[in-house]
């Protein structure tokens, strides 16, 4: 499974890349600046995640057992990030309100990955 984070996190870290550089230079002209930094933050803790799947998938390849927080924080990036992408490019702004929902992905990643690394 851990060829499977390492793939996953590397996938997530180029498209953090590409969202970066597309909302720097297609959307600066489009999107208000509220609009712009909710994009950026999209593509920063997209980043920060990726990351995480990676040192998911190392955990993975040395002890085991941290399925479950690569699984919270795909979710996280999916609910988090997605919803503040597809926000920016809509203007729905209700769709703020999901956005919390990617982030208690987020801290659950982060914590059943501390598990996961205390039990293996």
């Amino acid at each position: 499974m851990s060829k499977l984070w390492f793939v996953l996190g590397a996938a997530n870290a180029f498209l953090s890349v590409a969202m970066g550089a597309f909302g720097a230079h297609g959307l600066r002209a489009r999107l208000t600046e509220h609009m712009l930094r909710n994009w950026e933050t999209a593509a920063r803790y997209q980043m920060y995640h990726a990351l995480g799947l990676l040192a998911v998938a190392s955990l993975a390849t040395q002890k085991g057992g941290a399925d479950a927080a690569g699984w919270s924080m795909l979710a996280g990036i999916a609910v988090f990030s997605g919803s503040l992408y597809v926000m920016a490019l809509t203007g729905v702004t209700k769709l703020g309100a999901v956005t919390p929902i990617g982030g208690l992905g987020f801290l659950l990643g982060w914590v059943l990955f501390a598990r996961a690394a205390w039990r293996g």
